[in-house]
């Protein structure tokens, strides 16, 4: 069985967002790709890189908001675009260049929080705050 919305679903999603019905129609898919990116790199990514990536805590509250089920589907999928774009390894501007490296990551990260950051809580930062304050116990990726 196909668990792909349907026309009507995808047309009343394209009048409410205003995206074209194709982007919305692919975009489970796309999501689901970025959501295992990110389970499977996100952690390992910010513990590799602490004290080197200025935007550690924004990343973090929008990890948590990303996996927070009181987040929209579509400030979740926004997110995990914009974390995924930093857990991969090949992007614009290698991470390994000194001083530019993480330029382009921080732009992704910040435009996607800036879109929807209406759904960004302050319970996000706390928790972001909390995780990067101890490193040590920073939680692991999903082998899934």
């Amino acid at each position: 069985m196909d668990s792909r919305p349907g026309v009507d679903h995808i047309l009343d999603m394209s009048e409410t967002t205003g995206l074209p019905a194709r982007i919305i129609a692919a975009a489970p898919e796309r999501v689901e790709a970025n959501a295992r990116t990110v389970r499977r790199g996100f952690w390992s990514k910010v513990r590799a890189n602490l004290g080197r990536v200025p935007f550690a805590t924004d990343a973090v509250a929008a990890w948590y908001a990303a996996i927070d089920p009181a987040t929209p589907t579509r400030a979740k999928a926004i997110l995990l675009g914009a974390l995924a774009y930093f857990v991969m390894p090949i992007d614009a501007l290698p991470d390994v260049v000194a001083l530019l490296g993480f330029t382009d990551d921080a732009a992704v990260i910040a435009l996607a929080i800036r879109t929807v950051a209406v759904h960004l809580r302050p319970d996000h930062y706390d928790r972001a705050r909390a995780a990067l304050a101890d490193p040590d116990r920073l939680p692991s990726d999903d082998a899934a």
